[in-house]
């Protein structure tokens, strides 16, 4: 099984950026994808970004532009970059992965609060 933990979660101004992280551990062999999703309040998770072992990355049309996957895959890390945060990027953030047993795998989630 994997275990996933993500960081940099926080409070940030409109416009401001933040970075979060999330470090796989356990059977992390089987990992093809990472990503992130977020949830707003009373609103269903929704798919940010995904990236692939070799590097392929997609967005949702919503954080184009203003996000940036990306991986480390000698530390078995994925990062999401959020630049020009606007209130509405508000939600739970959960880092995921693709692959293993069972096939996904959920972070805890860290919340963002994007506010004046």
């Amino acid at each position: 099984q994997v275990q996933l933990v993500e960081s940099g979660g926080g409070a940030v101004q409109p416009g401001g950026y933040l970075r979060l992280s999330c470090a796989a551990s356990g059977s992390t062999f089987y990992i093809y994808a990472m990503g992130w999703y977020r949830q707003a309040p009373g609103k269903q998770r929704t798919l940010v970004a995904r990236i692939t072992k070799t590097d392929i990355a997609n967005y949702a049309d919503f954080v184009k532009g203003r996000f940036t996957i990306s991986r480390d895959n000698a530390k078995n890390t994925v990062y999401l970059q959020m630049n020009s945060l606007k209130p509405e990027d508000t939600a739970v953030y959960y880092c995921y992965s693709e692959g293993g047993v069972p096939i996904v795998n959920w972070g805890q989630g860290t919340q963002v609060t994007v506010s004046s």
